[in-house]
């Protein structure tokens, strides 16, 4: 993830709002359940009207079957009735490397807001701040696509 685009930022100087996602993905990080690749991920979406949801990684034995963080939290927000995001922090721990989201999450976020904000958060918070739009270039979205005849 490292080209101009993209750029470390410092907690301290982030606003108030993405101080508080970032904190909740690392928290809810805490809670996921990860027993076959020990792989744990937090995210956490700033919502249109200041709401922030989380939501973690579940995964199954079955792998397939397992849940992204990020598509967790997109389920839970629209259980809880939220539709428009702002941002989404998702923390998780790889190293020297910040980790995104997979394409599968990609694809997912993207339907909701393709210029979204992305804070790639470690354990340590050394943060990258990027985009769905860097993310997913040339993005199938719903704006893009029609679907009648």
């Amino acid at each position: 993830m490292g080209d101009c685009a993209d750029e470390e930022v410092d907690f301290d100087l982030l606003d108030p709002a993405i101080q508080k996602i970032i904190n909740k993905a690392k928290a809810v990080r805490e809670k996921a359940y990860c027993p076959y690749s020990k792989f744990a991920v937090g995210a956490a979406l700033l919502c249109d009207d200041g709401a922030i949801i989380d939501g973690c990684n579940v995964e199954n034995v079955s792998y397939g079957l397992t849940i992204c963080a990020e598509r967790s939290a997109i389920c839970k927000a629209m259980s809880e009735g939220q539709k428009v995001f702002k941002s989404i922090a998702i923390c998780a721990e790889m190293k020297d490397t910040f980790v995104g989201p997979c394409g599968a999450c990609r694809q997912v976020l993207a339907e909701f807001n393709v210029n979204l904000d992305v804070y790639l958060c470690k354990p340590n918070n050394e943060i990258l701040k990027t985009s769905m739009a860097k993310l997913l270039p040339l993005s199938f979205t719903p704006n893009w696509v029609s679907f009648s005849s």
